[in-house]
């Protein structure tokens, strides 16, 4: 089971007032630290850390007002996805490091993921919270996709792929995981709807369904793959 670090010290904003009452949009705060029990804490107040810039600064914190999540009963699996899927083995949590590295990678368009959120989630994962899924395909680490479960949350963060579909392939495995006897209170948690994510399935809630869901997952035991 994963091990649970002290409380950090820092206050997080309420972000259960919607903006049009005098709340926070989608970036709720600067600053604070990325030590295990600060993201833990942000997390399950529905908030995740993206750094401000690619040089330093304050670390961002968000909270979308349109969130979006993938239903686990909504993931779109084509044809050919399929196909990928039975040409591709999966494993979990055996190449964490290399995952976060492959997502990281600078040339990638939009890349964000900096040293200390590498080493932030590098101490997540140490400590049981953080957990990769991987596509493998002739012994070779082709794809895959990292985040932190915290009860019944699984909250995304980047995922990559070297072969067609293979990031797909380990979307398909992490619905597959979380589908267990929990499933109507998990939530699987991307941040934003892209209309890549929006093509497999992702839809948006409005911030306070989402918290509503959060607190719903909060007393949900992790999927058996990740204890």
């Amino acid at each position: 089971m994963p091990t649970e670090p002290p409380s950090p010290g820092w206050v997080f904003p309420d972000v259960s007032v919607p903006p049009e009452a005098g709340g926070p949009e989608d970036l709720v705060g600067a600053g604070a630290d990325l030590e295990p029990g600060t993201l833990l804490a942000a997390y399950r107040h529905g908030l995740f850390p993206m750094p401000g810039s690619p040089g330093g600064g304050a670390m961002l914190w968000w909270s979308p007002v349109e969130r979006g999540v993938l239903p686990l009963d909504g993931l779109r699996v084509s044809r050919s996805l399929r196909q990928s899927v039975r040409r591709m083995e999966v494993r979990v949590d055996t190449a964490f490091d290399e995952v976060v590295a492959a997502c990281a990678d600078p040339r990638r368009a939009g890349a964000w993921i900096d040293a200390g959120i590498v080493e932030a989630y590098a101490r997540l994962h140490a400590l049981g919270w953080a957990h990769s899924v991987e596509a493998w395909q002739d012994g070779a680490l082709v794809g895959g996709l990292y985040g932190v479960a915290v009860g019944g949350l699984f909250a995304g963060e980047s995922m990559f792929h070297r072969v067609r579909d293979a990031s797909k392939v380990a979307l398909v495995a992490l619905v597959d995981l979380l589908r267990d006897d929990y499933a109507d209170r998990r939530v699987l948690d991307v941040q934003w709807a892209t209309e890549h994510l929006a093509s497999l399935g992702v839809v948006t809630v409005p911030r306070p369904s989402y918290l509503a869901m959060l607190a719903r997952a909060a007393d949900v035991p992790l999927p058996r793959a990740f204890t």
